[in-house]
């Protein structure tokens, strides 16, 4: 346990995996922290089929008012319509098994994941750990219960 002593705003990481690949952000003013493919070889992902990607890491959030989210990377998504198979992955911070990565292919085309790429990020957020309350009726709102496109388009 590295815990002690370390500023609150330490995420800890620990390799599963001798070829892993520990994330890191791309520029200075980046707000996640890119994931890779902790592969051997390449894996060749067909056309609307979706795949689990191991990153060959854990990790360890600074306490339970935090979680940990995995979004997709747009340059995945725009170019070659490689998705989160989630839409966004929640990493809870009592998880401490190794990051695994669900994408989906939403093109026409086959996408080859290569060993070390780039295939996700990390991002990193306080969470408020809420009471859980029923109650027999909700407050009003202006909007109600008014739904999808109710306030213009």
């Amino acid at each position: 346990m590295e815990k002690k002593n370390q500023p609150l705003n330490t995420l800890n990481f620990c390799k599963m995996s001798e070829n892993a690949i520990i994330p890191k952000k791309a520029t200075s003013g980046s707000a996640g922290a890119d994931l890779c493919a902790c592969i051997d070889n390449e894996i060749i992902l067909l056309p609307g089929k979706r795949i689990l990607i191991p990153t060959g890491i854990a990790i360890s959030l600074p306490g339970n008012e935090y979680v940990a989210y995995i979004f997709g990377r747009s340059g995945l998504g725009i170019k070659h319509g490689i998705t989160l198979s989630n839409g966004v992955g929640v990493i809870d911070s009592d998880y401490r098994g190794e990051i695994k990565v669900g994408l989906c292919n939403y093109s026409e085309e086959t996408y080859t994941i290569s060993p070390g790429e780039r295939i996700a990020q990390l991002i990193v957020m306080k969470v408020e750990n809420l009471i859980l309350n029923e109650v027999s009726e909700l407050d009003t709102t202006e909007r109600g219960t008014n739904g999808f496109g109710s306030t213009g388009k």
